[in-house]
């Protein structure tokens, strides 16, 4: 099989779908690859590297899209690369296709299949390929939002740590999952007073023992949110319903009772987003005010540390490629897990959080792959 990467477009985003590395792993498997020029200079990869580890390199995104295969990338494909999509083209990447309709029916449309990172899952349930990410997205989280709430940033002027006879601030962290547990461990080891809210009783138990007492956790009530958000200095928003739309917990009327200045730092925002006044932003311009309350909601979060990011996506990512470059469609029938990440396939939907979403016809994945 023929393996295209293209250089990531999406504003400021550095990271790389395959490094020098991975590629050398697919020669191996016996297949050709191919990557656009400088597509590995965010995690300064040069093209000779490349060359190297058995790619050719080609001057354009175009001629990528055009003789490959299989597309691996990062993040989703943005207009102007969906277009360039076709029929019995794999596209293997990050999706997060419920909050966005204009990309599902460019997907739709190219009658590419279309398999996202963010739903293959594991043998346990979990979500090997979102991991990753949520683990280095969970630490910015906290280094974002120490930024965002210096007073020179339109923050309340708060150092998270405190300092001896100045009480710590303190930060509240909205699910205590992949995202919350990292941000609980910067945030820990930064010497905030920290909070965590879930629903699941066992998660809480898991957490109180592995931080040792150090952090509070609360059931999430309507109640417990409103009295946490309130008194926080930041609030990291970090729920996950697996493929959908994140709900929405923190209401425009709640911000005139927060602290003026506090910080909302949204990680869901690829699904959506999990404030009301959530929008999704950029590296180049990252927060924004709302009621006197700084938003920060960039959404491709580990963009900013590419080489790190990189090399612990392509660490998990590999594994499920390989499995699709040796045997195509047939890896998703024989493997349940990466069929999970099947979203996308000749036209039809597949993923049945993003129907629901998007109000669009649930097909079953084993039905649309047999024919």
């Amino acid at each position: 099989m023929k393996i295209g990467v293209p250089k990531e477009i999406k504003n400021h985003e550095y990271r790389v779908g395959l490094t020098p590395t991975s590629v050398r792993e697919y020669v191996a498997h016996g297949h050709d690859v191919v990557v656009e020029t400088a597509c590995g200079a965010g995690i300064s990869a040069s093209d000779d590297e490349y060359r190297a580890a058995g790619a050719v390199v080609l001057d354009t995104a175009e001629e990528v899209f055009a003789t490959a295969d299989m597309i691996v990338k990062v993040k989703e494909p943005q207009p102007n690369e969906w277009v360039q999509l076709r029929e019995g083209q794999l596209l293997y990447t990050y999706l997060h296709l419920a909050p966005d309709p204009e990309q599902t029916k460019g997907l739709l449309d190219s009658g590419c299949t279309a398999i996202a990172y963010e739903t293959v899952t594991d043998d346990d349930g979990g979500l090997p390929l979102l991991a990753p990410m949520s683990e280095v997205a969970g630490r910015l989280s906290i280094q974002a939002s120490a930024t965002a709430l210096q007073r020179a940033n339109g923050g309340r002027g708060v150092l998270l740590g405190g300092v001896p006879g100045v009480a710590p601030g303190k930060v509240v962290i909205i699910g205590g999952g992949v995202v919350g547990t990292n941000a609980a461990m910067m945030a820990v080891g930064m010497g905030a007073q920290v909070t965590i809210l879930d629903r699941s009783i066992s998660r809480m138990r898991e957490l109180d023992a592995m931080f040792n007492s150090r952090i509070t956790t609360r059931y999430s009530t309507v109640n417990s949110l409103e009295e946490e958000v309130y008194s926080a200095d930041v609030v990291v928003g970090a729920v996950l319903i697996p493929g959908a739309a994140a709900p929405k917990l923190v209401r425009r009327d709640m911000l005139p009772n927060m602290k003026p200045g506090a910080v909302l730092c949204d990680v869901a925002i690829d699904q959506g987003g999990c404030f009301e006044t959530s929008r999704a932003t950029t590296h180049a311009e990252p927060t924004y005010e709302v009621d006197g309350i700084v938003h920060y909601c960039v959404a491709n979060m580990p963009g900013a540390v590419p080489l790190t990011s990189s090399h612990a996506l392509n660490n998990a990512t590999l594994p499920y490629g390989l499995a699709l470059a040796d045997h195509g469609l047939a890896a998703l029938q024989r493997d349940v897990n990466l069929r999970n990440g099947l979203n996308i396939h000749k036209g039809k939907v597949t993923n049945a959080a993003v129907a629901e979403a998007l109000n669009l016809t649930l097909n079953d994945s084993d039905a649309v792959l047999a024919a």
